[in-house]
Order: structure tokens, then sequence, then C-alpha cells
């Protein structure tokens, strides 16, 4: 090894050494450098995803780390030396080193793919009766969340919160022409009016926001949790950085081609975690959040107690209410309040305000 190439490997080492200083000093864990700014997941499809992500970018640093050494070592290698008259020998046709750098790269997409896949289906897989399913409406610029079943499988009886009255009024009727009548036609969407909300779900529990309020959606931990979107007007997206991935809400999902359930295999600790529309949907988008609750199951079954209508054995309570009876705040903790008031559709009146 000559001075120069012992210079440029010494520079190497200490840029390495400073880099592994800095992150020491700045208190960041090995768990922290590893998600690469990444959340932190409170779900395992969340972490099975930071892995991929992870893994996917060490192999890129390792294949960049090999390029750029590789580089160096034949710029430094090869350079004509500064006394000699003679250019550094030349090579051409290696067989074996073409080979290799052709089959590398191929074999690599292949094994990212791969794991890709393997995830991808984890994260999307479905079982049968999962513990709670949640109803999740997006409509400019708020949600509505109602619980369509419960069963915590805790002894206790399942609770269907379907609320067959409101489900049957929005029901389209069936319009039978009469004889002669020109102006009978089939609505624009599959023969459904526009106004047409029958794709939608009604929950006897149901939680609204609201201009004034954030919308807190309380869920259990240690349960599967099934979650069905639909939007009510234009195209949303449910996103929880936690969950490390969205999904996007679209109105007649079924007519869409698009498959608006999902499901986590459980929420694995307690707190409070932001949600948020991740889909520009107009005037007030960046104002679209809401709260995800995650408590024990027993106080979720104690809240879905308190939140059954009186017909039903429960007490009817606000969800506000039920949250402070469960000793929980009522109030959203980790975004704030907001306005989005319906009427107002001028950007010209919202830049100013």
């Amino acid at each position: 090894m000559n001075v120069a190439q012992g210079r440029i490997l010494r520079r190497f080492g200490l840029a390495a050494s400073l880099g592994i200083a800095a992150m020491v000093l700045t208190g960041c864990s090995s768990e922290e450098v590893l998600r690469f700014g990444w959340p932190e997941g409170i779900t395992p499809q969340a972490e099975r995803m930071r892995e991929l992500w992870t893994w996917s970018a060490v192999a890129a640093l390792v294949m960049g780390i090999l390029v750029w050494s590789l580089t160096f070592w034949v710029v430094i290698a090869y350079r004509k030396k500064r006394d000699s008259p003679e250019f550094p020998r030349q090579t051409a046709y290696n067989v074996p080193l073409e080979l290799l750098y052709t089959a590398a790269p191929f074999v690599a997409v292949c094994v990212l793919f791969y794991f890709t896949v393997v995830v991808q289906n984890y994260v999307l897989e479905k079982e049968d009766n999962p513990n709670v399913v949640v109803n999740v409406t997006a409509y400019q610029w708020n949600w509505k969340f109602g619980y369509r079943t419960v069963d915590l499988g805790d002894g206790a009886a399942p609770y269907n919160g379907i609320d067959e009255i409101a489900q049957a009024a929005v029901q389209p009727e069936e319009h039978v022409a009469a004889e002669g009548d020109e102006h009978a036609s089939a609505g624009p969407i599959h023969g459904l009016p526009t106004e047409d909300l029958s794709y939608l779900n009604f929950d006897k529990i149901e939680t609204l926001g609201s201009s004034e309020e954030i919308p807190v959606l309380v869920l259990p931990t240690n349960r599967r949790i099934e979650f069905n979107l639909a939007s009510s007007d234009v195209i949303h997206s449910f996103w929880v950085p936690e969950f490390l991935f969205k999904r996007d809400v679209n109105p007649h999902p079924a007519n869409n081609a698009s498959d608006p359930i999902f499901q986590i295999s459980e929420i694995d600790r307690e707190g409070a975690f932001v949600g948020r529309c991740a889909e520009m949907c107009g005037t007030y988008h960046a104002m679209m959040n809401f709260e995800v609750r995650a408590v024990s199951p027993e106080r979720f079954a104690e809240y879905i107690e308190l939140r059954k209508p009186v017909e039903d054995g429960g007490q009817g309570l606000s969800n506000a209410r039920a949250l402070e009876a469960i000793g929980e705040s009522p109030i959203a903790t980790s975004t704030s309040p907001f306005k989005t008031e319906r009427t107002d559709r001028s950007a010209s009146v919202a830049a100013g305000e």
C-alpha cells in the first residue's frame, strides 16, 4: 500500500468514527438509528414494515459502500503515475466480472421483491371474526367512527352495533318508470343517483367530529381490530403515522374496485396517537385530524357499556363523558381543535384567516 492509499483509508476511518460518535453523543439508540427516520410503530404490521425498510436501507448502504470503495480503489490503484509517461495497464472484456455485476443486481432485486411480497401479504392479511370492527366514514373535513361489532373474548356476549333504522333510511327506493314517462332514467353511478349514501355504514355507537371537537377513536390494546373505510364525498386517506402506512378512503369503494377493509392484529401499547387525512381533499384538508386512544381491553369494555344506547342496556353517554368516566381525557391530546366551517369554500377567505 502506497502513501496515497494509506491517506485515503485513514480519512475514511476518521469519517466513520465521527459518524458513530455523533450518533452516540446525540443519544440515539441503535433502534432509533435503524428506523432511519420512521416513527415508532405500535402494531406488529408496523414493525414488520419497519424491518423491511431497515434491511432495505442497510442493503442499499452496503451496496453503495461497495461501489464507492471499488470506484475509489480503481481511481487510486490505476491512475497515471506523475513521473511516468506510460498509461496504466488497460483491461477489457473480463467475462467473469461482467457476469457478476450483471447477475448481482438481478439477485438483489429478486430478494427485495420476495421480502416485499411476504411483508405485504402479512400486512393485508385478514382473519375471520376480529374482536372489534370499526366503520370509518370520512367527509369534508372530518371523521365519523362507528362500532359495528365488539367481541373482546372475555366471556361477555358479542355486541352488534348496526343501526338498522338509519341503515334502512338511506337505502335507495326502486324507481319504476310509468308508461310513457320519458324523464325516467337510471342514475349515473351504476344506476344509483349521485346523492346515494346506501354504501355508508351507520351504527348505534358513533363518534362524530365537529369544527370544535377532534373525534377520538377509542380502541383496545392486544385485540384484533378491523377498519371498514368509506367516504361520503371525495377521496380521503386514513393515516395514523404509528401504523406506518395509510389507506385511501373512497366513495362507493365496491364500485371503484377498491378493498376498503384492513385489519391490525393488535395495538401493543396504551396511549394517544394522532391520525390525519393524507389525501388532498379541499380547503381544510390540513385540519382534518383525529386521535386514536388505545386503552386496556377492560377499560374499553367499560367504555362500550357506557356508550351503548339505553335500550341496549347501556347508559348512552357521549364519547367525551364515557372517556372521562374511564379515567381518560375527554378531549384529544395529540392534536388541537380547528375551524372547519362547512359553508366556507372560498380560497381567498381561507387565506385571509
